[in-house]
């Protein structure tokens, strides 16, 4: 049987979800980090990738993005929120080098389009690359067998539809791709790409309203994404969940006057997967419940299929507040923070960015001041460029 050595001789790579009698979690690194960052805490499931934030203002506001306002980077965060953006193209850009700490060739690529087919209703798209650098091949025998490059990505269509003056709803329709090794054989099978089908429906909502005397916009938005098919990675073996995920936020716009505008947003995520049972030595549930259940129930099963009950699925909550201010809606500084229990994940920093506006152009900025001992994600930085097609 074949085995991976990556060229950073403290760092390796363990494909964990390619091996039936072990947990499904990707794994980078020695201490069990997995590759949306989270510690093997987390409740397992498929292609993590896609829960990892791609853009730099919902990044630097503590990953809070659901209801804050629309631009092109709704197609991750609410594809509903398409149907209220201004401009009639705009197209994103956005790049993260990730989990530096652990390994110096692993990021996240985005690119998000958006056209405004009429006042109600505007078509999106994006594409997800996850690229997990270059791994070196070696038999048992410590032989080279050359690199390959394993990677991850999804495409995506959205459409959005704008009902009155105040409410959309959206719908987004996915393709995942895992490609995690090359070939190899373990347990007498031969492991091959992940394929994966998914879709997310989404509403938004927002409403003009009067504040201390000043104009402001209330707004309310959740999505629940990756509701899909399971995904195997050999002909007939395990299926797993993809990350079927509830986001929900509010969000508050607040007009001081013609130059000063102030943005206070709050996400609240959960997956929508069954949480590992309890079992006994013989892999009988003696806790919680049986996790071996079809997507539909694994969804509606996710809010009360905790071993520890009621106070163990309030831990599956992590919780997003962010805050944003514009200067003359060209200059905009924010601030985050992101918090995870250490019993489902373990995420818990602070963010903060930037972002600049020049005619046609945006470009924002974020930086995650986390402790480098404690968090993979310490100096993480995204960056992201927008740019207004249809202005001249």
């Amino acid at each position: 049987m074949k085995f991976f050595n990556s060229k950073v001789t403290n760092i390796f790579i363990y494909l964990t979800f390619l091996l039936p009698s072990v947990a499904l979690s990707q794994v980078i690194g020695p201490g069990g980090t997995n590759t949306n960052g989270t510690n093997s805490s987390q409740i397992p499931t498929a292609v993590p990738f896609l829960l990892i934030t791609p853009d730099s203002r919902s990044g630097a506001m503590g990953e809070a993005g659901v209801a804050i306002s629309p631009d092109v980077n709704a197609n991750y965060w609410n594809p509903s929120k398409l149907a209220f953006i201004e401009d009639k193209d705009l197209l994103a850009a956005s790049y993260s080098p990730w989990l530096r700490q652990l390994v110096p060739d692993v990021s996240l690529s985005y690119l998000a389009y958006a056209h405004k087919l009429d006042d109600r209703n505007t078509f999106g798209a994006s594409l997800r690359y996850f690229n997990l650098g270059s791994i070196e091949r070696r038999d048992a025998y410590q032989n080279d067998e050359g690199t390959y490059t394993p990677n991850e990505f999804s495409i995506d269509g959205s459409f959005a539809r704008k009902f009155g003056n105040e409410f959309s709803l959206g719908l987004t329709l996915r393709y995942i791709h895992s490609s995690l090794s090359n070939g190899a054989f373990v347990s007498g099978q031969q492991i091959k790409a992940g394929n994966a089908v998914a879709a997310d429906i989404s509403l938004f909502y927002q409403k003009p309203i009067q504040e201390f005397g000043s104009d402001a916009i209330f707004a309310f938005g959740t999505n629940i994404s990756n509701i899909g098919s399971k995904i195997s990675y050999s002909q007939d073996g395990t299926k797993y969940f993809l990350p079927t995920n509830l986001k929900l936020g509010i969000a508050n716009t607040l007009n001081i006057d013609e130059f000063n505008q102030f943005v206070f947003a709050l996400d609240f995520n959960k997956l929508l997967v069954p949480t590992p049972p309890i079992r006994d030595a013989n892999g009988n549930v003696i806790k919680g419940k049986d996790d071996n259940v079809s997507v539909p129930a694994g969804i509606f099963g996710s809010f009360t299929d905790a071993p520890g009950g009621f106070s163990e699925e309030l831990q599956e909550v992590s919780i997003s507040p962010g805050i944003e201010y514009w200067y003359n809606k060209l200059f905009a500084l924010r601030l985050g923070y992101f918090y995870e229990n250490p019993n489902k994940g373990g995420l818990h920093y602070l963010t903060l960015g930037t972002g600049f506006k020049y005619q046609s152009f945006a470009f924002d900025f974020s930086y995650i001041a986390a402790s480098q001992q404690n968090s993979p994600l310490a100096n993480t930085l995204r960056f992201t460029l927008m740019v207004n097609l249809g202005s001249k």
